[in-house]
């Protein structure tokens, strides 16, 4: 994914092996098990984007979600902040629906396959949020732009929070990808420093960006490091 560009497919001898171009595409593009390509649309979108698409190997747009259908209408018609919606991650559920991140609507919204609206998740405790995963118990592990920015893992179902980063995390700025590893403990990339944590909060293993002193480091989003995810190992 290079954002404002495309999504690029490249083997390990560096060859690309497929792309989809378009400027729109932005922050989150996933292979479905059909071999479909599901992808953002947040680049500088308006209220005339399909915010969300799901396109075949050929390029071919065989689904799409609009917010326009849903969502113009106050408080939202009047956002302007790099784009309407800016929205930032979309991924395929389980149960066939799509969980969508518009993130200057500070919640998150899951729709059906036919589009509708299901429901949206965290309104009054989502701001500016990044990556939401569902987790094995339900529950949505995501990076919260709320300050101090940090990981949350937010209980849709009792509509609070059920765990959060603390300690170090909060001086880093911006979070904005969080998962979950096979072990229990949480990757977070934050900026110029990518972290290993335990639920308990204890900083098992990081990675900086260069020699920069990360606890200094706040409102560097055009610096660093957007995402990381773990591969081989545990």
């Amino acid at each position: 994914m290079l954002p404002r560009h495309g999504v690029y497919e490249i083997n390990r001898d560096g060859d690309t092996v497929w792309s989809y171009l378009q400027p729109k595409v932005s922050h989150d593009a996933d292979r479905l098990p059909n071999g479909n390509t599901l992808m953002a649309w947040g680049g500088g979108d308006t209220k005339q984007d399909a915010q969300a698409r799901e396109v075949n190997p050929d390029g071919e747009t065989v689904w799409s979600w609009r917010a326009g259908d849903y969502f113009d209408r106050p408080p939202y018609s009047d956002i302007d902040d790099e784009g309407w919606t800016h929205t930032n991650a979309v991924s395929r559920l389980e149960n066939g629906n799509t969980l969508i991140s518009p993130r200057n609507f500070n919640f998150l919204v899951e729709v059906d396959a036919e589009g509708n609206v299901v429901r949206t998740i965290g309104e009054g405790t989502l701001k500016g949020q990044h990556d939401p995963e569902i987790q094995s118990n339900g529950n949505i592990l995501l990076a919260n732009h709320d300050r101090p920015h940090r990981v949350i893992e937010y209980n849709p179902e009792s509509d609070s929070v059920a765990w959060q980063s603390r300690g170090f995390l909060p001086d880093v700025t911006p979070v904005r990808d969080a998962d979950r590893l096979p072990n229990g403990n949480i990757l977070i990339t934050a900026a110029t420093v990518t972290v290993e944590i335990a639920p308990d909060g204890e900083l098992v293993w990081r990675m900086l960006l260069g020699n920069i002193d990360f606890q200094t480091q706040r409102d560097r989003g055009g610096l660093g490091f957007y995402k990381a995810e773990r591969v081989g190992g545990y």
